[in-house]
């Protein structure tokens, strides 16, 4: 009796079905939140072109992956069966099926890192079979299939924990499993500003694996990554669905610009092949001219305003919008949102709202940033902060109003002798020196980094601008202020002994 799907499973990749949550699954879980194991299930590898289902794997930060491939054979169909091994298969003795999937996470890991891959170990999930019924199977089997890498439907906990661990402990140290995962699971993988992979977390893996359609609403607060979250996002839709088209709105030109630069350095990591440019990232305003265009209107310029009209006709944008930052948009806007979006998909990021289907609550806000208070002139104090921090520091930025940039811009031709760079959120990324010394206002730093941050006008500039750019300090902040007012209390308050 001989068995071609069983003999296949050695020559040609599995198509592995998702796993349920069986009393196996459940039992592998178990024991990875008790031992530290990273675990994910149902997990999909994508490289170049391709995409690859693994139905478990496993990482374990002193040994290595184990890749779990489940099989539904009974002791009925295997008992009278013999197996041989196929021509031309590699030997391992670190497998089980041999497919090519072990050399294509040290190949992807290889190519993002220039270094050796992780050490890796084949299972089989048997849940039709017992341990006793293995036992009266031909030896054939047994050689190709040892025991030591099945789990049985009768092992217990105690039984899979000896098993994962006669795998023998790495001799060197192995890479951080952000550096494991972060670099092979790349839907999951948030890069920081020195491009370095970290492994997103709970909350927003969770976000990521969601399928919704139709309106829904994400709170996230600063700094939780919910912009570089909307990109892998949508990068992973559009790897499942090559012919979806993608939206991202953003609410000014320097920060679609920011977010455009962002995309390119992800999917370069990433090492997949995707159109780019059906995902997308665009400015209200733009959004809008472009359904005005169509009915062959005036074209708005500056201010948004979503007239009568655009409400009463519609037209198809693409299949999903994200529209980030959506807080910062009067509600006739998100209103039109939904009218243009009814049918299909729309995500509401940071929308007033209760009922969000998704939050973000954690903040990976830098715990280096020193924030200093002055009471002092804000020019002469601005002055001589800035001659200070500029023997030490290439990048600092001033947030303060338009007229108080145009009187500093002066001063600092004539008595810091460096030039001071203005910048324009309504003007394109190529336009704009960030990494210098800048002067800009508080609405236009929407996705910009900042090392070393000064404030003024504090006094008239809403709390909700100054937490959101002290938010988008890396380093220091300095905050100048004349005279007291409740904004200053307040700020001093929470900040100044924390």
């Amino acid at each position: 009796m001989s068995f071609p799907f069983f003999k296949s499973l050695f020559t040609k990749e599995s198509k592995s079905l998702k796993l349920p949550d069986s009393i196996l699954i459940k039992q592998i879980k178990s024991i990875a939140d008790s031992n530290e194991l990273i675990l994910f299930n149902n997990i999909a590898i994508y490289h170049h072109a391709k995409k690859y289902i693994i139905p478990l794997l496993l990482l374990d930060k002193k040994r290595g992956l184990y890749i779990f491939e489940k099989k539904e054979w009974t002791y009925d169909e295997l008992k009278n069966a013999t197996i041989e091994q196929a021509q031309y298969q590699e030997t391992s003795t670190n497998t089980l099926s041999y497919q090519n999937i072990q050399s294509l996470i040290n190949q992807k890991l290889n190519e993002l890192t220039h270094k050796d891959g992780v050490p890796i170990y084949n299972y089989l999930l048997m849940e039709n079979l017992n341990a006793s019924q293995y036992k009266h199977l031909d030896d054939s089997f047994k050689k190709l299939l040892p025991e030591n890498r099945i789990v049985f439907s009768d092992s217990t906990k105690e039984d899979i924990v000896k098993k994962l661990e006669k795998v023998q402990l790495s001799p060197t140290p192995l890479a951080s499993s952000n550096h494991i995962l972060g670099n092979l699971l790349i839907q999951y993988s948030i890069l920081d500003k020195d491009l370095q992979p970290h492994l997103a977390s709970k909350e927003q893996i969770a976000f990521l694996d969601s399928e919704f359609d139709g309106i829904h609403k994400l709170q996230a607060v600063q700094q939780s990554g919910k912009s570089s979250v909307l990109l892998l996002k949508s990068i992973t839709q559009k790897l499942n669905n090559s012919d979806e088209k993608i939206i991202i709105l953003k609410p000014t030109v320097l920060a679609v610009d920011l977010l455009k630069k962002r995309l390119l350095e992800i999917i370069e990591h990433a090492i997949v092949e995707i159109d780019f440019s059906t995902i997308e990232i665009v400015t209200p305003l733009e959004l809008v001219n472009r359904h005005l265009s169509s009915l062959k209107m005036d074209l708005l310029k500056e201010d948004l305003h979503i007239a009568d009209v655009l409400m009463l006709k519609k037209f198809h944008h693409s299949e999903t919008i994200f529209c980030d930052d959506a807080d910062l948009f009067d509600s006739s806007f998100t209103n039109y949102l939904k009218h243009i979006q009814e049918g299909k998909k729309l995500l509401l990021v940071n929308i007033p709202s209760e009922d969000a289907d998704f939050q973000f609550k954690r903040s990976f806000i830098s715990i280096n940033t020193t924030i200093k208070f002055h009471q002092a002139n804000q020019h002469a104090k601005t002055l001589q902060l800035v001659l200070n921090l500029l023997k030490t520091e290439k990048s600092l930025s001033i947030l303060c109003e338009k007229q108080t940039q145009e009187k500093l811009l002066d001063d600092m031709t004539t008595y810091i002798k460096q030039k001071a760079h203005l910048i324009d959120s309504t003007q394109s990324l190529m336009n704009q020196k960030l990494d210098a010394l800048v002067l800009t206002g508080y609405d236009d730093i929407n996705e910009v980094n900042i090392q070393n941050l000064i404030l003024l006008d504090i006094c008239t500039t809403s709390q909700d601008k100054i937490e959101y750019a002290l938010k988008r300090a890396q380093k220091s902040v300095h905050i100048i202020y004349e005279k007291e007012c409740q904004i200053s209390q307040e700020l001093k308050e929470k900040y100044e002994n924390s």
